[in-house]
């Protein structure tokens, strides 16, 4: 009887194996793969931090792989996704900037994610994000995309240069005519040669976000919210674009020509401008690479304080199945809970995007050891929609244009307005 027993124990057991060896092909096929295009064009501490919450929601969620695929830099990123898209194999989500929201829509590319908000929690969580960050995310009543990895541009300041050209190392400036007093007295001449300047404001990479910037403090709005006008030529912003020629042909205290991008955090750690506009998505680096005290400040104002917001969303593909779109919204959820925005804010620099992000515990005791974190969120409430508009690339290139030809002392900043208007009426007509 026992001899029978165990045969059978066997038999049964010799039966469970196999079919688990069927079923395990079975259950790995069953899983869900999101593909998950980001925009990052090396390696380093942006690329492990999302390796580590993608590893995270799969121990969390067996039934989904998530495949992270850095795809370059945003320029780079939008172009693979759309060429992604037109062959009919696109990632299921992508991080890309909040300015493509109607460029990915007039592709038919994106589906809104209102079709996925269906309990009163999903309800909630998509009014905690930051209605600032909301403005590039939502138009005619939909939500395209949801804001991740955002930004403002604020003011950074070397404390010890402040001390030594005699000013309150602690007191930014706060209006247009103490940035230009401040940065007189900062600037240091050795004969000839500049050594230090007193400001630098790029004018590559993204020259309109931080020209927004100067011509949300001058009271321009320089799109509509349908995204099909522009306003280069108004009068604030060629009072903006004015402001910035005259920082360096008449007061001389920013460098002529084209400042570049990349280099500009380089140039403030090596002391050769003492003060300098860039994203707060620079935050992390510059707390990691100053070597001397630095300040964190909103921009000065002109009429009004002001800065566009400004970087990355996520998206969702409309070339997907639908079982793919389930199990990225999942995973965007996941991402933007408050307590890992809140890690994502403190880890990179940028914006906590949803508000509540604020009230975690770790995020309190962050600003509490580093109060400039929150420099950022406050300038929120002076914030305005970073600028976007169909075909947005063109129109963007034509305020690009205008403003280095304004900046190369090629064109006067009137013309050359003139001119960035007359382009983007010509793309945009076609769009009311």
């Amino acid at each position: 009887m026992t001899r029978s027993i165990d045969r059978r124990a066997v038999l049964q057991g010799a039966a469970a194996i196999a079919a688990a060896t069927v079923a395990a092909p079975a259950l790995a096929q069953a899983r869900t793969e999101v593909s998950f295009f980001y925009p990052v064009a090396v390696g380093g501490p942006i690329t492990r931090l999302i390796d580590s919450f993608a590893a995270d929601f799969e121990k969390e969620n067996p039934s989904i792989a998530l495949k992270p695929i850095y795809a370059g830099t945003y320029q780079e990123t939008i172009v693979k996704a759309l060429t992604a898209h037109k062959s009919g194999t696109p990632p299921v989500t992508s991080v890309l900037l909040s300015t493509d929201m109607f460029t990915l829509i007039d592709e038919e590319a994106i589906v809104p994610f209102d079709d996925f908000i269906r309990t009163d929690a999903d309800k909630a969580w998509l009014k905690s994000f930051f209605p600032g960050f909301m403005e590039n995310s939502q138009t005619e009543g939909k939500t395209w995309g949801i804001p991740f990895q955002r930004s403002t541009v604020v003011l950074y300041w070397n404390k010890e240069a402040f001390k030594e050209a005699g000013l309150d190392p602690d007191k930014p400036p706060a209006t247009w005519a103490e940035q230009v007093a401040f940065a007189e007295k900062l600037t240091r001449r050795d004969g000839g040669n500049t050594t230090q300047w007193g400001l630098q404001i790029p004018a590559s990479g993204f020259p309109y976000w931080l020209f927004q910037g100067l011509t949300t403090q001058a009271g321009a709005i320089l799109m509509n919210s349908a995204g099909n006008r522009t306003a280069y030529d108004a009068p604030e912003v060629i009072e903006a674009l004015q402001y910035w020629v005259d920082l360096s042909r008449k007061h001389k205290v920013h460098p002529t020509g084209i400042v570049e991008w990349g280099t500009t955090p380089r140039d403030f750690f090596e002391r050769k401008c003492a003060m300098m506009w860039t994203t707060t998505g620079n935050l992390t680096s510059v707390r990691a690479n100053a070597k001397f005290p630095f300040g964190v400040g909103m921009l000065p104002a002109g009429k009004r304080r002001g800065s566009p917001t400004g970087g990355g969303n996520f998206y969702l593909s409309k070339k997907v199945s639908k079982a793919e779109q389930e199990a990225a919204f999942k995973f965007i959820q996941w991402i933007t809970t408050p307590e890992r925005a809140a890690k994502w804010g403190i880890d990179t620099g940028y914006v906590a995007t949803r508000k509540d992000s604020w009230d975690t515990p770790e995020m309190k005791a962050y600003v509490a050891g580093f109060p400039a974190a929150a420099v950022a969120r406050d300038q929120l409430e002076f914030a305005v929609a970073e600028l976007s508009t169909h075909e947005n690339q063109r129109v963007t290139k034509a305020l690009n244009d205008g403003l280095q030809a304004a900046l190369t002392g090629t064109k006067t900043p009137e013309a050359a307005m003139k001119d960035a208007q007359a382009e983007a009426e010509r793309i945009l007509r076609a769009y009311r």
